[in-house]
Formats: C-alpha cells, structure tokens, sequence
C-alpha cells in the first residue's frame, strides 16, 4: 500500500509539473499575478507586467498603475503587427533592430517600425542603465522573431504534429495503465486485524466486533484517499497533456497564457482544497489504525478492561477525528488566503482580539469544553454507557467537547451541555449490577426459599447461555426487611456492562416458575385491621341513640 502511494504521488507529480520545452519560457502560476507594485502610491505606484510574443516572454516594462494598461496594449499590438509583418515577408529577410535617440531616451524600432520607448522605470527592472535595458530587449526581439517566423513553416508543424500525436497516444496508454491499476486496487483482499488469531489474554469475541469496525472504516479512509489521488492522476494526465501540446504550435502556445491566468486562483485553491481532504482522512485512518493497534495489544488489556476499553475506543476515536478536522480546516484556510495573495498576518492579529472578545461573551462554551475535556480523559463515562444526571437518564449516542446526548427509555434524544454536568451515575462503567428484592410470604418456608433462590443463581451462572454475562456466583443477601408484602429476600448479581437488566428478567422468570413446583407463594400487598371490644360497643351504642 505504501508502495502505491508512493508511485500515485510520482506520476502525479509527472502529469501536473513536467513543462513541455515548448512552454520553458512561458510564466509558471505564482508569476501570473496582476501587475505587481513597486511603489506605496496607490494613484501613482509602479506596476510590471510582461510583453509576450507566441505565448513567449520577451521582455518586462513598468509605468504607474494609471498608464500601465494603456502602455502595454499599445506596445503588445505594435509587436502583434511588426510580427505579423515579418512573417509574411519573404524567407531570408532579417530582422532589423534601430535604437536610435529621442529626447535623450532609447527608441526601439524593429524594420523601420516604432515599437517603444525605453525607460528609466523600464531599465531599473533589469538594475542596468536604459542603453544597456534597450540593447538587451532587441537581441530578445531578433531571436524571438526569428524563431516566430521558423516555427510557422510547414515541415516544423509536420514534425510538432508528430510529437502531438506521440503525446496523445501516451496520454491513453498511461490513463488506461493508471484506470487497470485502480480496478486491481480496489479487487485487493484487505485482511483486517480482526481475522487474525487474537494476542494475550483478550479473547476473540471481545476484540473481533470492535477491530473489526474501525479496519473496515479505517479500510474506506485509504479507498477514499486512492480515489482522489486516482481521480487527480488522470486529470494530470489529460489536462498536463493537452498544456502540452498547445505548447508545440505557435497558434495554440497563447492559450496556455489565457489557461493559467485564468485557471492559477482555481487551481490553486483547488490543490489547497484537494491536500485538506486527502490530509483529514489520512489522519483518520491513522486514529483508526492506531485504536485498532491499542485494542489488539494484550500487553495493555486485561478480561475485565477489555469491555470498557472498547466503548473508550469509540469515544476517543469521534472526538479526536473532530478535533483533527477542525485543525486541518483551518490551516486549509490560511492556507487558501495565502494561495490568493492575502497577507494574513494582519489577520492572525485581528483574529487574537476577536477570539479573546468572543471568549468573554462564551464562557458557557469553555466551560463545556473544558468539562467535556475531563469527562473524557478521567473515563466518567463513554459512547454506549447507560448514565443519569439528574432527572434525566438513557444511552449515551453522542459525546464531544460541547455536549452529551444521551437516548431515554421513551426514545427521546436529550441533549446536556457538559458544563450542566454536576453529578452523574453511570449504570455501565466496567460493571453493572442486579439489585433484586424477591417478596416471601410469611406463612412460607423461609429457610426453603432461600436455599432454592441460591440454587436458582447458581444453574443460571453455569449455563453456557449466561455464564459470560454473569461474572461473579448471584450472592443471596438474606432477609432485608419485613414489609407489607412480606418478608423482603435481597438478590446481588454481577454482570458485565448493561447486562443487568437481561440478566435481572431471566432469573425472575426461573425463580418464579421454581416457587410456583416448590409450591412457595410470593405474597401481594396485605394489611390487617384490629378492633377493640369496647371501642365496638360504643359504637353500636351510638348507632341506636340516633
């Protein structure tokens, strides 16, 4: 697997850098800005920008930002025709470069044809004097020129069609190579942790459904990620191929300019984009295989903490996803505005003060996330615990920094904030427990009863059915109180995590149908009245003076 991200990362990097020898001289994405600025003045700064020729960079020119435009178009459409001209003149005409002096400037003429004047702003980008600058742009515009009037001749575009045709040929010989090893990939047999015979003391029923789970997920995460990177291998290909072979000819080489000027902003928050996805579902693979890594340790897991570490899996596992997420959003972000140009140092100082303002005005936020923070290190309880906080109660479906949800007995989902969480009882934290209160009637065998709920308890802690639920012998406490129902026998059994309840209704069941052969009521509510003798004659006495 290592292997194949390794050789996807490659031919991708091949497909989307590699820059044809026809395009060499044409402006890479972090040069195809807007004019850039070399003075503070916003109505009178210095701004550069590039006069091309065939898609070709010839030579870099500066004026103030409100004759910029104006200057370069002309100059840009005084070169389109002189070039034009010297095309169509016949094959062994040279180019004939003057500079001769106006008002103390250097003037370009190429075949008796204005073409600019140079100036000290023009000059100072190079860092030369104007005669050195202007001496420099016409050597530029005699090779250019030249090699603009080669490259229209029939037998050069036969030989540029060639390679275009090689190329394209490449091109879907490599996208079918890279779509047949994308259909093997996903024909893998990907053989999780699960399968494999369990280490140390952790039996394979406790660490199969949990590993399972997360090599599945952890399995999508990486199919997830080859897709993408699959998905931008073939747009590289194509569309790496195609730039490239509107570099061979001198009529299609301008539209690369036209391309990355308009596709640099796209493309780059494109990319941003594409590394923030591919990075957050790396990191949850990772989380997913280093969870998978901890349950399957034997060095770290016992029989009686293998349980509770498998719901603390699934805790740690959603809240360290949601952290990690909203970190790589963020640094997607500011990455983002980077890519865009935006200085976001100013930001980050602005974004100190909002935070701090936003903090005061959300304590109650902090105090959630702080609470939700200890919640989950000190282990009060976890995804799949049954707890109760105050006068609500039920599963635990949902818990983050923020908040816990929990499901009721009604099926209704309550939501708590972690900073209301003041006392809580958790019903499944390593153990649970049957509490049961068996009313005997007095008239019974109270000796006899006791003996048959032990034996009761000790068959349903050796059946195979029950003996994994149940992990300690059903303890017969004895007599707990005299009641109106009768004598009050008191049960504890020990089961494993939210078995309790199972375990409680079974051994009622077998106890009642026990009572029921041995004969042994289980008393209902009665109560008995006592009349004084004298009491009664006075009453009756009444009853016949009226």
């Amino acid at each position: 697997m290592r292997f194949q991200f390794l050789a996807i990362a490659s031919s991708m990097a091949i497909a989307v850098v590699s820059v044809p020898k026809a395009t060499a001289q044409i402006p890479l994405l972090p040069q195809l800005q807007a004019p850039s600025s070399v003075s503070n003045d916003s109505n009178n700064r210095l701004v550069t920008g590039w006069i091309y020729l065939d898609g070709r960079r010839l030579f870099q020119i500066a004026a103030s930002r409100t004759n910029f435009p104006e200057r370069s178009e002309d100059i840009q459409k005084k070169l389109q025709k002189i070039s034009q001209n010297y095309i169509q003149s016949p094959p062994n005409t040279a180019v004939n470069v003057n500079i001769p002096k106006v008002n103390q400037l250097p003037v370009i003429y190429v075949n008796g044809q204005y073409l600019m004047t140079i100036t000290s702003e023009d000059a100072g980008l190079r860092e030369v004097d104007t005669w050195t600058s202007a001496n420099q742009i016409a050597e530029s515009l005699q090779e250019d020129l030249q090699q603009a009037k080669q490259e229209r001749q029939t037998q050069f575009l036969i030989d540029q069609g060639k390679i275009a045709a090689g190329i394209g040929l490449a091109m879907i010989v490599t996208s079918w190579g890279v779509y047949s090893w994308q259909r093997r990939s996903k024909n893998d047999v990907v053989y999780p942790l699960a399968s494999q015979p369990p280490r140390g003391p952790l039996s394979p029923a406790a660490a199969q459904p949990i590993t399972t789970q997360l090599n599945q997920q952890q399995h999508r995460h990486i199919q997830e990620v080859k897709r993408r990177l699959f998905q931008l291998t073939q747009a590289g290909i194509w569309g790496g191929g195609s730039f490239f072979i509107l570099g061979l000819f001198p009529y299609t080489r301008p539209f690369q300019v036209v391309i990355l000027t308009a596709a640099q902003f796209p493309l780059r928050l494109g990319v941003v984009f594409l590394g923030t996805y591919v990075a957050i579902r790396l990191i949850y693979a990772l989380i997913d295989r280093f969870t998978t890594t901890l349950i399957s340790s034997g060095a770290l897991l016992t029989p009686e903490s293998s349980e509770r570490l498998q719901l603390r899996v699934s805790t740690f596992s959603g809240v360290t996803k949601s952290i990690a997420t909203g970190i790589c959003v963020g640094v997607g972000f500011l990455l983002a505005l980077v890519s865009l140009g935006i200085d976001i140092v100013p930001l980050l100082a602005g974004a100190s003060l909002v935070g701090v303002a936003v903090s005061l005005a959300s304590q109650n936020l902090i105090k959630d996330a702080i609470n939700g923070f200890l919640i989950i290190l000190e282990d009060q309880y976890a995804l799949g615990d049954v707890i109760t906080v105050g006068d609500v109660g039920g599963l635990v479906e949902n818990l983050n920094l923020r908040m816990t949800q929990v499901r009721d007995s009604e099926g209704r989902l309550i939501t708590i904030p972690n900073s209301e969480i003041k006392v809580v009882a958790n019903l499944s934290s390593r153990w649970s427990r049957a509490d049961l209160t068996i009313p005997i009637a007095y008239q019974a065998d109270i000796e006899k009863a006791l003996k048959l709920i032990e034996s009761i308890g000790f068959e349903m802690d050796k059946d195979p059915q029950w003996e994994r639920q149940i992990l300690e012998t059903p303890q017969v406490l004895g007599i707990d109180q005299f009641g109106d129902r009768g004598l009050i026998i008191r049960v504890w059994i020990k089961t494993q995590p939210l078995k309790q309840w199972d375990v409680a209704r079974e051994f009622r069941r077998r106890l009642k149908v026990a009572l029921d052969h041995a004969g042994i009521s289980i008393s209902v509510p009665q109560q008995a009245i006592w009349v004084n003798d004298e009491q009664l004659l006075n009453f009756q006495s009444n009853g016949k003076a009226h």
